[in-house]
């Protein structure tokens, strides 16, 4: 098992501004190791518009070491408003200095296989002599059916164990096509934080923290091997659990 900490705050407001320190932590110590870069994967959902708030507030922070790369991402032009890389280009990247060369991307244009297999080709130039790509940080999030990245229940990639970059044609979410990290990835991370907020999430974070309730969820198969998991709630999205809990305090470094 990895070093799994549940971390509950009071709101989504507090929440922001500590994972935005986590990030610039996580940041710090990666460029200051011998790979001297960090490398961060992002999902879309409500993180993009807390990050895109919090982070630019960071004082002093310096991206232009940063690797940034996508855990799924929706086929779709870059202007459509469900690309999640278009959203973080006009709303966190023109803000902070990463550089062009540093973010990954998919291109849309290709049919859904070949895209994957195009974004998995970058990842692996990204990460050379890694047979798969190691990320610094993940920031993932969790929909209320358990599903995270574009790992579904029930969905046959689950068991995915080859491919690094896999794409879903039948997503039951729209919009259908997609390209996802597959578990594998995921788990190699040296650090995956979960970020899971308001009141509807309460009953599926109870089965996937604490079990219970049928097959383990695609969140609950996330378990980096070598690394940290953790996750960051608020106090309604954390109502039913019955397990110890952390409770920083403000300003608290995770």
């Amino acid at each position: 098992m990895p070093d799994r900490r549940v971390l509950v705050f009071p709101s989504a407001a507090e929440l922001g501004p500590a994972l935005a320190r986590l990030v610039a932590a996580r940041a710090e110590r990666a460029c200051a190791s011998d790979r001297g870069r960090f490398c961060l994967g992002l999902s879309g959902g409500s993180l993009v518009s807390m990050l895109s708030k919090e982070m630019p507030a960071v004082p002093g922070l310096d991206c232009s070491r940063w690797v940034v790369g996508f855990c799924d991402e929706r086929v779709v032009p870059f202007d459509d408003p469900e690309s999640t890389y278009g959203l973080y280009k006009d709303q966190l990247l023109s803000k902070i200095n990463v550089p062009d060369s540093g973010v990954l991307a998919i291109n849309p244009s290709l049919p859904v296989g070949e895209c994957a297999e195009d974004y998995a080709r970058k990842l692996s130039e990204a990460f050379p002599g890694e047979e798969i790509p190691v990320f610094d940080l993940l920031l993932l999030g969790m929909g209320p059916d358990g599903h995270t990245c574009s790992l579904f229940p029930d969905h046959p990639l689950l068991e995915e164990t080859q491919k690094t970059v896999a794409p879903i044609s039948d997503s039951p979410k729209p919009p259908p096509q997609r390209v996802t990290l597959t578990l594998p990835v995921v788990n190699a991370a040296r650090c995956v934080a979960f970020v899971s907020t308001g009141g509807s999430k309460a009953s599926v974070l109870k089965r996937v923290l604490e079990g219970g309730g049928g097959p383990v969820l695609p969140a609950g198969r996330v378990s980096p091997s070598g690394g940290e998991l953790l996750w960051l709630l608020d106090e309604p999205a954390a109502a039913s659990l019955t397990l110890q809990v952390e409770r920083p305090v403000p300003g608290a470094q995770l």
